[in-house]
């Protein structure tokens, strides 16, 4: 296929959502780490063909927020900004829908990314309390307006949460962390075990930032008093097993291990990608750094979303002719630390990839040393636009530094969906 060739990326710092709005707005992240990606191009953005953005949660001041951020980012009237949606992988679709319009000679030169703001997710009113207001703007008179104030109830107030609802499947009724509970079930994955996968995580962050693996990746961000946010700040020193065993389950707090410190943190954040043809590099100039070879959407039980990587991961090893040995280094987004561990023991299991996956046996494991070798998203936090865009963009990178050639960035989708992208590095 006509080859898509990755330019050159950067995102913010994940924040982390503090029970409180951030101090960004989702177009305020990613105009920032946009504008600071075009200004170290040889082309000025009005140049771009398209300007696609992946968000999960847009404010309803920013719905079509690609092209507020096109225009804030100044691609000028003329370059279309649009924005795309499918959950998690949000900022991977983005990438692969430039993908398309390159392929089908549409564009050339493409800003394609994700972002959202996870701490200002909107408090919403419950139904009763939204028929009482639409009652009493429609009242007429004062005797219906004081019958209607006999029949207020204080728990009308009561807030509705639009994440958990977000975070809450509607087909099969379950928040994102009970079904990362029913793998842990079905594959046997204990408490100590998350908690462990968890801790190493933030120690492979830690050491990640110690030794200045993100500054090419991550951009500065200044709030408008001035204060700087130059680092993802959920990783912490103190995310020991011992001291994650200590917190309670949250999703099942009766018979569950899946906690807030074996799960990805609620956090703002975003990330692009400068895509480009060959038509493209030549026209300006470009020093590619690696191209996207192939994509792989999948779709399964959403009770058991949390295996998306396995079934998408699958087809696209198989039409590429390679077994997981063959990859380099792979970014599998830490949704859940039961998540990730089960996407292992399927691809080693041979009844499941027997019965799942239409394979002959197991197809084996994946080196520890391969995964998430900077850590993920248990510690750096998941804003689920972004998440997807971020993964591509930093496997890139790993494969730069480390010499390899080629790897995987995978990805469990809410609603029962996986998708994944093999990236190969140039030069």
């Amino acid at each position: 296929m006509k080859p898509i060739y990755v330019i050159d990326g950067a995102r913010t710092p994940f924040l982390k959502a503090r029970n409180r709005p951030g101090p960004f707005a989702a177009s305020d992240l990613a105009t920032d780490a946009g504008r600071a990606l075009l200004l170290r191009q040889p082309f000025e953005p009005p140049e771009l063909d398209q300007v696609i953005l992946g968000c999960a949660a847009p404010a309803p001041d920013e719905v079509n927020i690609g092209r507020v951020v096109a225009l804030r980012m100044g691609c000028g009237h003329k370059v279309p900004g649009w924005t795309v949606m499918r959950n998690c992988a949000s900022g991977m679709q983005a990438i692969d829908s430039a993908m398309d319009s390159m392929r089908t000679g549409r564009s050339e030169l493409v800003l394609a990314g994700g972002v959202d703001a996870l701490s200002r997710a909107p408090l919403l009113f419950s139904d009763a309390m939204v028929l009482w207001l639409s009652n009493w703007y429609s009242a007429t008179t004062l005797g219906r307006r004081a019958a209607l104030i006999a029949q207020f109830r204080l728990h009308y107030l009561a807030p509705v949460i639009g994440l958990m609802k977000g975070l809450t499947d509607p087909v099969v009724g379950l928040l994102m962390g009970q079904t990362a509970e029913n793998l842990a079930w079905r594959f046997g994955i204990t408490r100590a075990e998350m908690d462990a996968y968890s801790a190493r995580s933030h120690q492979r962050v830690l050491a990640a930032q110690r030794e200045g693996r993100f500054a090419g990746e991550v951009v500065v961000l200044y709030d408008r008093s001035g204060s700087a946010y130059p680092a993802d700040d959920g990783v912490r020193e103190d995310s020991t097993p011992e001291n994650l065993a200590r917190l309670k389950p949250f999703f099942d707090r009766k018979y569950g291990n899946v906690t807030a410190g074996n799960s990805s943190q609620v956090t703002d954040g975003a990330a692009w990608v400068v895509l480009a043809t060959e038509e493209a590099v030549r026209k300006h100039g470009l020093k590619p750094r690696g191209r996207i070879v192939d994509t792989q959407w999948a779709a399964l039980d959403p009770a058991q979303m949390g295996l998306g990587p396995v079934y998408a991961a699958t087809p696209l090893l198989t039409r590429n002719r390679m077994d997981l040995a063959d990859v380099d280094a792979w970014e599998i987004n830490e949704a859940f630390a039961a998540q990730v561990i089960a996407c292992l023991r399927a691809w080693e299991s041979d009844d499941f990839c027997r019965d799942e996956l239409g394979l002959a046996g197991a197809l084996g494991a994946i080196d520890p040393d391969r995964l998430n070798v900077d850590g993920g998203a248990i510690a750096l936090g998941h804003p689920v636009g972004a998440s997807g865009a971020r993964i591509v963009l930093h496997l890139l990178n790993v494969l730069e530094r480390s010499g390899g050639r080629r790897g995987i960035a995978a990805i469990c989708i809410g609603g029962g969906q996986g998708g994944a992208m093999l990236v190969e590095r140039i030069g």
